[in-house]
């Protein structure tokens, strides 16, 4: 099991932009993300504004920002997430 400073952090953009474009979707399942993450630490935080608003919905993965970011495109991410930490 990963410890707190080894987990992987995510941040989702909880400004008024993102969160109409999608975020309260992408929200949803990061948190059933988080909650199924066993065995590996997830800190699920938001943040009131990311200052990437043109390019909403936002979210910050390991520090890498995903704009425009789908319920799909965030389900890929995800998946593709899991695939690099069992390797």
């Amino acid at each position: 099991m990963l410890t707190e400073d080894e987990a992987l952090d995510i941040v989702v953009c909880l400004g008024s932009s993102c969160f109409v474009r999608g975020n309260s979707e992408n929200l949803t399942i990061l948190k059933r993300y988080a909650a199924g993450s066993e065995g590996s630490a997830v800190r699920l935080t938001g943040s009131l504004c990311q200052g990437r608003c043109k390019q909403s919905p936002n979210v910050k993965i390991a520090g890498a920002f995903h704009d425009g970011i789908t319920v799909a495109g965030l389900q890929e991410l995800l998946r593709q997430l899991d695939e690099s930490r069992a390797a």
